[in-house]
């Protein structure tokens, strides 16, 4: 007999039906995100003088607490001086549920902070190059304060990131955040906390599902409300933003009600033809769930119920069958055809009430059975209408690289928009600064900060030779020959190495386990030195050439913007990352839809990457 537990039923009522799962709302199709305008300072309150809007802003690597502005729109930038003490910034408007979006480049040296609600801290600071994040590092969820306790015991339920995956200051540092706002009832006792649901910095998830249980250390107020201001500290430092988009979560979920769930035991590969048959099991059900007791592994479950909509809007259904097939359909309109795995729909749907049907065919009979649908609309951050363990995974314990222990690991490397390079070497360092080389092309193709390599995919079960930078990665462009015989500095740089009678020589590994990449091309025998610099703030490379032809460049870098700041120092793809050379004097080429800075060869060249 088929049966629904109802002790588990009531769990997966309270733990997800009102608990949203943790994605972001802007990759479901929801259509509340609005970009802050940022022509003029009227988005926020009584905004002080230290607060301005530009064009452009940059800062210098010795200058501490300073960036300098270009006239313009664009960007927010907080410069507070001694005249102009800096104060914190509001929203006019007030915000519960929220995912927030915004690029920040901070001075060298500078502090401030983005308060949900005015009141709970994720901290922005110049952490460059710290090896251990705290909890008032970059990123970091600030602790609250309790001044009655001991010293040393006032602060407390701080988070620090994951990993410290902190950009130089002058760099454009990119950061999402999905946040719950705190749950009252009528009579305005809080029933749930505030939840930091994710973080992500620079492309790298470090925090996730993070209890918040009262304001953190300066929080406008010491009290909990359902909504409140976007707030920026603005009196300890000099910081900038663009970009900023704002994602508002509060409109009624639609609700699923009168469910009733029939079982028809087979295999279906299609919908057709179980509707004739008579059900092996049937009921009233109160939520969604594939966990039943069946005599088969193999079997059809519909669910029929009324789908009731509060506003008219488009609503996207996401829908996991692993193992399976399955069908969403809502007043006969098929909102997802029948079919296997993940896939996701839109629909447009009225204000009220609508019959709902959902078909789930589990057919192999090796899978454990799943079923997972999730909705997101206008105003709503996507949830689960299926109980918290519908959608099975094949989880397995990841396979990590500590560069302490394994400093250089050989792998294919995956990139995006291009194709897998199958000759990479991946060095690590203590320093949380890591970088992979092409020995196709005797190429330095990425570097990265935070933790060093996943090497699941590469040795877990059968593998795909592949491993994964785990911090935030800066690429530099697709793997090409560092070195090329050009007739004139505006000749189109090789794609590959045809022509070039590229040959790799391998790599050695001194007592300091740096790697020197050696290879001939052009006739010209190289050696790469890469290192990583001492504080952490970069790597340090050195390309030695023997035997120099006529006309031989080097490619120092490649992107879709390349700039000098000052005598010797780039930056490059919109303020990624900074290039400094030792010495020469590089050329910025222009080509369509990209630029390179090129230098003729030297026996020996040194150059720089800050990030």
């Amino acid at each position: 007999m088929y049966k629904i537990t109802y002790f588990k039923l009531k769990q997966w009522v309270v733990k997800s039906i009102l608990t949203p799962i943790t994605f972001f709302a802007w990759t479901h199709g929801v259509n509340a995100q609005a970009e802050i305008p940022l022509n003029d300072l009227d988005f926020f309150r009584n905004a002080g003088k230290s607060w301005s809007i530009a064009g452009d802003v940059s800062a210098e690597l010795d200058q501490h607490h300073s960036l300098t502005t270009s006239k313009g729109k664009g960007i927010l930038v907080n410069i507070p001086t001694e005249k102009n003490q800096g104060k914190d910034l509001y929203t006019q408007a007030e915000y519960g549920d929220m995912d927030l979006e915004v690029e920040y480049m901070m001075a060298p040296g500078s502090n401030s902070g983005i308060y949900l609600q005015g009141r709970y801290e994720i901290q922005l600071l110049d952490s460059w190059g710290v090896v251990n994040p705290k909890a008032g590092d970059n990123g970091g969820i600030y602790e609250r304060w309790d001044d009655s306790k001991p010293e040393g015991q006032k602060g407390f339920q701080g988070y620090a990131p994951r990993q410290n995956v902190s950009r130089a200051p002058g760099l454009w540092q990119h950061l999402i955040v999905s946040f719950q706002a705190p749950r009252f009832d009528d009579n305005g006792n809080k029933t749930e906390n505030a939840k930091i649901l994710r973080v992500e910095l620079n492309g790298v998830v470090i925090h996730e599902n993070v209890e918040l249980f009262g304001p953190t250390r300066g929080g406008m107020e010491n009290n909990e409300k359902a909504t409140g201001p976007l707030r920026i500290q603005g009196d300890h430092g000099a910081v900038a933003f663009r970009n900023i988009n704002i994602s508002s979560f509060d409109k009624p979920r639609p609700e699923l009600s009168d469910l009733n769930y029939f079982i028809y035991g087979g295999r279906f590969e299609d919908e057709a033809g179980f509707d004739s048959l008579p059900p092996e099991a049937e009921g009233p059900s109160v939520i969604l769930t594939s966990n039943l007791d069946p005599k088969s592994a193999q079997y059809m479950i519909k669910y029929t119920g009324t789908l009731n909509v509060k506003e008219a809007g488009e609503y996207t259904f996401n829908l996991n069958v692993p193992g399976g097939y399955g069908r969403v359909n809502i007043d006969d309109k098929k909102v997802l055809s029948f079919g296997r795995d993940y896939r996701k729909g839109s629909v447009d749907l009225p204000a009220g009430e609508m019959n709902f049907e959902l078909l789930y065919s589990k057919f192999m009979d090796w899978v454990e059975p799943g079923l997972g649908l999730a909705v997101a609309g206008p105003g709503i951050r996507e949830y689960q209408l299926t109980n918290s363990n519908a959608v099975q995974s094949n989880a397995v314990d990841p396979i990590l690289v500590d560069p302490s222990e394994k400093p250089l690991l050989r792998s294919f490397m995956d990139l995006p928009n291009s194709p897998r390079v199958t000759h990479a070497v991946s060095v690590g360092s203590e320093a949380k600064v890591h970088y992979t080389y092409d020995m196709d092309h005797g190429s330095l193709f990425q570097i990265w900060r935070g933790e060093f390599l996943n090497a699941t995919p590469m040795w877990h079960n059968r593998g795909d030779g592949s491993s994964r930078p785990m911090g935030s990665v800066v690429y530099l462009g697709k793997p090409t020959l560092s070195i090329a015989k050009l007739s004139s500095e505006d000749d189109l740089w090789v794609a590959d190495t045809t022509g070039s009678s590229f040959k790799p020589k391998g790599y050695k590994i001194n007592d300091k386990e740096e790697v020197t990449f050696l290879y001939e091309a052009y006739g010209a025998s190289v050696e790469d030195d890469i290192s990583v610099l001492a504080n952490g703030h970069g790597i340090k490379r050195e390309i030695r050439i023997q035997n120099i032809p006529d006309n031989l460049y080097v490619l120092l870098a490649q992107g879709n913007t390349i700039e000098e700041v000052k005598e010797g120092m780039y930056l490059v793809d919109d303020k990624t990352y900074y290039l400094e050379l030792a010495e020469g004097k590089p050329v910025i080429r222009k080509v369509p839809g990209q630029q390179k800075l090129i230098i003729p060869a030297t026996e020996s060249l040194v150059y720089t990457l800050l990030f």
